[in-house]
């Protein structure tokens, strides 16, 4: 059958879906476009904000408009926290929970529901061993993820992911590294390290592991290969692996920190285990001992009780941070997690405001980070598609820096050293070097 599948969310998800694809492509299924007619539509939501619940519901309406006679499977977090509200959706004929992912592929081509969508869900809280899937097909792509890690056991209290994704559970390292290597024979040149709480990984296992485990064995393989880490809590940074990432080849000098606010008052409140002064120390000695290396950020903006001088402090520490970009989102209420019935809730339109400041000061940041490489060397990896404006061959460096650089379609999947010449808003300019 003709088969299109729409995905909303982080990289984790992502992963679930190309496995998911994968799957079907292995029992004889074509994947096609989301952008084509197809005969089942498997839409893969997300959860996180307000906004993505929103999204994931237009996913779906758009689906269903394309072809009114097709199956329609809604799956991931929002159908796993949410499920009534995507059953009631006319033309939805499957509402799959995350935790029932794995029986999607029975559900394919039973054709469309006459008495309204069917349910197919269990408690998360229930699983306890990480589900695998199928290796997907990254054949001819130059970067691919690969989960190695979900679920989560912080219940910050804005987060509504634990009830979505469930408890730590952790990819065993052998089957992480196995995959690894198929993902190079495929002739992947990066590997993305993909989980709801990366820092966690090998905590359950059995004999524990830990994330400097996995990344040390990554280090030791014989292929050439990038590796890079999707994102670490504050708190997980220890010595042994700040020392190993101040000295590794293969890990990309980039790490993307959730920090959500910088006012130790607000942080509290989150349940977020560290100050103001502990991260900009951490930031700070990441910076000094790990060559040319890229610090993204999350904040949340206006978390309940985030009054002006709240605010100010965040802006001022970030101010002070030697990072080179941020994720900003604005708190967005979700059901059942404790941040919800707090307090002293910040109007919608403060929220956007302070949204809107924040990422003026990210794009400056940005600028700075890209300007202190201009005229400077650096290896970028070649992606398989150029600019579309452009046309020039386009990728990334080590150090998560976007690149546009002219020449041949050799280059294509390799990475090249290039010299930075010129820097146009988020877009950087090279030349081969």
């Amino acid at each position: 059958m003709k088969i299109a599948i729409s995905t909303l969310g982080c990289k984790t998800n992502q992963s679930d879906a190309a496995s998911l694809a994968a799957e079907l492509l292995a029992r004889g299924h074509e994947i096609v476009s989301p952008q084509r007619p197809a005969e089942v539509y498997i839409l893969n939501t997300c959860t996180v904000t307000q906004k993505t619940d929103y999204q994931s519901r237009q996913l779906i309406r758009r689906a269903i408009a394309k072809n009114p006679g097709a199956q329609v499977i809604v799956t991931g977090c929002c159908a796993q926290v949410s499920p009534e509200s995507l059953r009631v959706i006319p033309g939805v004929d499957w509402v799959v929970g995350f935790s029932e992912e794995e029986k999607i592929p029975e559900i394919v081509g039973l054709g469309k529901e006459a008495k309204g969508a069917r349910l197919l869900s269990s408690p998360m809280d229930e699983r306890r061993c990480f589900k695998e899937g199928r290796l997907p097909s990254f054949f001819g792509r130059t970067r691919a993820y690969l989960k190695v890690q979900d679920g989560c056991n912080a219940f910050c209290s804005y987060c509504v992911v634990p009830y979505a994704r469930g408890r730590n559970r952790s990819l065993p390292l052998e089957r992480a590294l196995t995959k690894a290597r198929e993902l190079v024979r495929l002739g992947c040149k990066e590997i993305v390290l993909t989980g709801i709480h990366l820092g966690t990984y090998g905590e359950d296992l059995l004999p524990p592991h830990s994330l400097l485990d996995l990344l040390q064995a990554l280090e030791s393989e014989r292929q050439e290969i990038r590796v890079r880490l999707s994102s670490i809590e504050p708190g997980e940074f220890n010595h042994r692996l700040i020392d190993f990432l101040a000295d590794a080849k293969k890990i990309c000098p980039h790490l993307h920190i959730p920090l959500q606010s910088g006012d130790d008052r607000i942080l509290r409140r989150m349940k977020r285990n560290y100050s103001s002064d502990f991260f900009e120390d951490l930031v700070n000695h990441l910076v000094q001992v790990i060559p040319d290396v890229a610090i993204g950020l999350d904040l949340i903006a206006g978390f309940p009780g985030e009054d002006e001088e709240a605010f100010q402090n965040t802006l001022g520490l970030i101010e002070k941070l030697p990072i080179a970009y941020l994720h900003v989102f604005p708190f967005s209420r979700r059901k059942g997690t404790l941040a919800d019935s707090f307090p002293g809730q910040v109007p919608a339109q403060v929220r956007k405001a302070r949204c809107q400041t924040l990422r003026e000061l990210g794009e400056k940041k940005r600028k700075l980070f890209y300007d202190a490489f201009l005229g400077q060397k650096g290896k970028v990896l070649v992606e398989s598609k150029r600019d579309r404006e452009t046309g020039m061959l386009k990728g990334y460096s080590r150090n998560y820096i976007p690149i546009l650089v002219p020449g041949g379609d050799e280059l294509t999947n390799r990475e090249v050293e290039v010299e930075l010449i010129e820097v146009r808003g988020e877009r950087v300019f090279a030349r081969l070097a």
